[in-house]
């Protein structure tokens, strides 16, 4: 199974992996970091190539992220409210985290859409308040590849590495790449059953 495993991942090839790392950042079910390593015991194998892998894996990366982009920047902020609130259960998501979101982004300004692609936990959702708040489409793409472009070589290179240096590195990567699907899995199914607002609805940010 775990063979299986980084065979699905690599046997996309390019643009596979692309599809990946764009369909990670709209509902993650392989986190980047796996497909990525992944990517990079393929490099070390031979079977694919360091250069290839990050650019398409980057590309994939910052097409997911002006997904978020597009959402905030077309809807605005009164007619993302409403969605929100209604399918936040499916989104496991308020609108609070939302706004909270907005507040951090106009606080450090919009090279944090740079910064926040080394963070795992705001990397995407900071998508969304950039596109409320208007930033320049070209400015945010930029900001989006160039800083997934440092953190995926960082993750690619290391998996490289530990594949030369760790016998078997392969094989425990693909019961990782398994135990991260089945529990997250667990945990979407977890975050939807006892989904509850932490606030009432309010009034839109400002």
């Amino acid at each position: 199974m775990n063979d299986l495993i980084v065979q699905l991942i690599e046997g996309g090839g390019y643009l596979g992996i692309a599809f990946l790392m764009a369909l990670e950042n709209v509902f993650p079910p392989i986190p980047s970091e796996v497909i990525m390593g992944v990517a990079g015991v393929g490099v070390h194998a031979g079977r694919l190539s360091f250069w290839p892998v990050l650019f398409w894996g980057t590309l994939g990366t910052t097409v997911g992220n002006y997904m978020w982009f597009y959402i905030g920047h077309k809807l605005g902020y009164k007619r993302l409210q409403p969605f929100v609130e209604k399918h936040g259960r499916w989104l496991t998501m308020e609108w609070s985290d939302i706004e909270r979101s907005s507040r951090f982004f106009q606080k450090h300004g919009q090279w944090v859409v740079f910064f926040l692609r080394f963070s795992p936990l705001m990397r995407t959702i900071i998508s969304l308040p950039a596109g409320l708040a208007c930033m320049s489409v070209w400015r945010f793409l930029i900001f989006t590849f160039l800083g997934s472009a440092i953190w995926n070589a960082a993750l690619i290179g290391s998996a490289t590495l530990l594949a030369g240096w760790i016998s078997g590195f392969e094989d425990v990567l693909g019961y990782v790449v398994l135990g991260l699907i089945v529990l997250g899995g667990i945990w979407y199914a977890y975050r939807v059953i006892t989904w509850q607002p932490k606030s009432p609805p309010g009034e839109p940010a400002e």
